[in-house]
């Protein structure tokens, strides 16, 4: 394997791949919402990166202002937004998707969000909060793992076969409550069944309490480019409920944010 300036050929990659730039983005990805603050052994450990070769990654974003640290603690700053905001600002879909999910919130008491797929994870592009129901906050740009959120369960469902086989195959499945699916064949089930009632409703997988209930985003296509939801508490809706008084109201938000998008500039989707 050649390497000259940190641009590394290593016979999988192109010449022109630079690793120094993916394994600074793994320093920064390693931090999310279950672990703001990690120490050097964490991010060498969460990384797979050398301790030494984690130092001079999170001094060189310190410096950047993109990482702060106590002198044991990095943590990340709010410039690392920066690295997001150019993207989100091209986006319709946020713009459009904004008032039809204050309108739906109002309509149901809850509180509703905009999601697309990134890698193995769901990230909020837009949200109207009614209620703190999470131990998390939630806000645009928060990560959740796709198989465990109603959200995730929809874009999944939306894959094109060969990449919901090759996110079976290389996604851990973490359970994080005793209702999360983590058998790979269970969840290929539930995402069939998804695919064709055009909904997921996810019964506290992700945290106790949470329930959430998801509809598609279409492109003019036919392809699923993001989701919408509605999530509550289990103290304040039934699955019943959700059926019978959430799931219409859902059906017709997405409906008319796909209709919105379709006659706005076109909505890139995250890779």
């Amino acid at each position: 394997m050649g390497e000259l300036d940190g641009q590394v050929d290593d016979g999988t990659r192109g010449a022109h791949y630079v690793q120094s730039l993916e394994r600074g983005l793994m320093v920064i990805k390693a931090f999310g919402a279950r672990t703001p603050q990690l120490t050097l052994s964490d991010v060498a450990r969460e990384t797979g990166l050398t301790r030494a070769a984690a130092r001079r990654f999170l001094l060189t974003l310190a410096d950047l202002g993109y990482v702060r640290t106590d002198g044991k603690h990095f943590s990340l700053t709010a410039k690392v937004l920066e690295l997001g905001y150019s993207f989100l600002s091209s986006m319709t879909l946020p713009e459009v998707a904004q008032p039809h999910l204050e309108q739906l919130s109002a309509r149901v008491r809850e509180s509703s969000s905009v999601s697309v797929l990134n890698g193995s994870d769901v990230v909020y592009v837009a949200r109207v909060a009614a209620s703190r129901i999470m131990t998390v906050s939630i806000n645009i740009g928060t990560r959740f793992p796709a198989y465990a959120t109603s959200m995730g369960h929809v874009l999944l469902a939306g894959l094109p076969a060969r990449e919901l086989d090759a996110y079976l195959r290389t996604t851990r499945l973490e359970q994080f409550t005793p209702k999360t699916i983590t058998d790979p064949a269970t969840l290929r089930a539930e995402l069939q069944t998804v695919r064709a009632q055009g909904y997921s409703l996810v019964d506290q997988e992700l945290e106790e309490g949470l329930r959430s209930v998801a509809a598609p985003i279409h492109d003019a296509s036919g392809a699923v480019i993001a989701a919408v939801n509605i999530s509550t508490h289990a103290s304040r809706r039934t699955v019943e409920d959700i059926h019978t008084n959430l799931i219409p109201h859902l059906h017709a938000a997405a409906t008319a944010i796909e209709h919105d998008v379709a006659t706005a500039k076109p909505v890139t989707r995250l890779g």
